[in-house]
């Protein structure tokens, strides 16, 4: 395939689509611009709502809510060998569904590591439990009773996961060039992390500032975002996550350890809505975001880990989201935190009522020579609206990354289970870019101590800017 947005992808057999909420939507004009989606696509969804959207693309829509119970019977009478499972769902067990797209032979892809429903909120289970670090873990130890050429199985592929890990790969490239260090671009996991350590990269923040709103403001009792209400609600209930750097000299007071796994990350004791963290992109500057969990915040800092010959860590940089939602995102945040996180009664997803703004969305490399570094897309709502319809600017960083995701399958079709670090980030980049506005970097001299006020000292460590404990706002540290 060409980079060109028109182009046809060669695939003959079927993709069923599971889900069909707000990235559903906006990847369906996305996959009919690729796929003959009218003799392709078939969609299974538990709500009757959009079946209107699906019409006009003259897609066959199933009504079906997958449960533990009956997911088997269900999806085997849609899938055949060699289909493609493309998972949108929230509330329907990623692993559950890995397991058995590789059990029929059949290609997959999510756009993150879902448990079933209530599984982010079983107070059953220990935090600990949780986590997507959990989740992650969960997911990958299939990978011990499935082929290693199996069928490709791309877990976590959306915006964040996903298209970010191509960005921080694309970074490290131009930092290495910008600093007399690029020698060729890296093969092998081992070479991704030693030219991380070799650029003194301490910290990488996935750095995004939602400038988008709507006409029509948030009333009382409704939550209001732009893009899945329902999978942002429980990331944010979660609790906090990152991947946890070998530079960190200050242990947060709230911050526990993994005793399983890649143990690559950490998790504090609260919801991620409720810790707070200073980041920076080019257009907002010094800005106050919400450290979310997310997977890329493990994956990233288990993929750039170096050990030496005795299994001891030596080199790892601290990972983790900064995002700042839209203006009545973070008013409809505040008033989940007011309800004890029992999310809203009536919900209210932005895109066609959406006037003005853009999604930065970018990643954010820190300690290196040139100080810091931003790299990612700046999408503006008109721009979107020119490119693909039934998308806000938020969703299409998403779909354009699941259509490179499922493209790039394809083109590899005996990977087994892998994640985004895995695939080719050029041509995931190739595939993203027409979609993704202004994709651009930018250096800055910005650390989260610059211009820090005392006019309420807190805890900080000005030996090392790029220490965890200096871009805390909240006190988890």
């Amino acid at each position: 395939m060409t980079n060109q947005i028109s182009s046809k992808v060669e695939f003959s057999k079927k993709i069923v689509m599971v889900g069909f909420g707000s990235v559903g939507q906006g990847v369906l004009p996305l996959l009919a611009k690729h796929f003959d989606v009218k003799n392709q696509l078939i969609i299974i969804n538990p709500s009757s709502e959009e079946k209107e959207l699906a019409d006009q693309y003259h897609v066959p829509y199933h009504l079906h809510a997958l449960t533990p119970q009956n997911y088997k019977e269900i999806l085997r009478s849609f899938l055949n060998p060699g289909d493609f499972l493309l998972n949108l769902s929230v509330n329907v067990s990623s692993h559950d569904l890995i397991l058995l797209s590789q059990e029929i032979g059949c290609f997959y892809l999510d756009t993150c590591i879902e448990p079933w429903e209530g599984g982010y909120v079983d107070l059953s289970k220990p935090a600990s439990q949780r986590t997507n670090y959990a989740l992650r873990e969960q997911a990958l130890s299939l990978r011990l009773q499935v082929k290693p050429n199996g069928p490709t199985a791309l877990i976590a592929h959306g915006a964040n996961p996903g298209l970010v890990s191509s960005f921080a790969k694309q970074a490290m490239i131009n930092i290495a060039k910008d600093t007399g260090c690029f020698e060729s671009v890296p093969k092998t996991r081992d070479e991704w992390a030693s030219l991380a350590a070799s650029l003194s990269i301490k910290a990488i923040h996935i750095a995004e500032y939602d400038w988008q709103v709507s006409n029509i403001r948030k009333k009382a009792g409704e939550f209001v975002n732009t893009w899945s209400i329902d999978g942002f609600h429980s990331e944010g209930c979660q609790p906090a996550e990152l991947g946890w750097g070998s530079h960190e000299k200050n242990w947060p007071a709230l911050a526990r350890l993994h005793t399983h796994g890649c143990k690559a990350a950490i998790y504090l004791d609260q919801p991620g809505l409720k810790t707070e963290v200073k980041s920076w992109t080019p257009l907002a500057g010094q800005y106050k975001a919400f450290l979310i969990t997310h997977n890329e915040a493990i994956s990233i800092a288990d993929y750039l880990t170096l050990y030496d010959d005795h299994q001891t860590l030596v080199y790892r940089p601290t990972v983790h989201y900064s995002y700042r939602p839209c203006d009545d995102a973070i008013l409809s945040l505040h008033e989940l935190s007011g309800r004890d996180l029992v999310l809203q009664d009536e919900k209210r997803l932005l895109r066609d009522d959406i006037v003005e703004g853009i999604d930065e969305l970018g990643v954010l490399l820190m300690g290196h020579k040139k100080g810091a570094y931003w790299f990612g897309s700046q999408l503006s709502i008109h721009e979107t609206r020119q490119l693909v319809p039934y998308n806000s600017s938020t969703a299409l960083q998403i779909t354009s990354s699941v259509l490179a995701g499922v493209i790039w399958v394809i083109e590899n079709p005996n990977r087994g289970i892998i994640e985004p670090e895995d695939v080719d980030f050029e041509r995931i980049l190739e595939i993203t870019t027409p979609y993704l506005g202004t994709v651009c970097g930018h250096y800055t001299n910005w650390t989260p101590l610059s211009d820090q006020k005392e006019l309420y000292p807190k805890a900080k460590d000005t030996s090392d800017p790029w220490q965890f404990i200096n871009f805390m706002i909240t006190d988890a540290a």
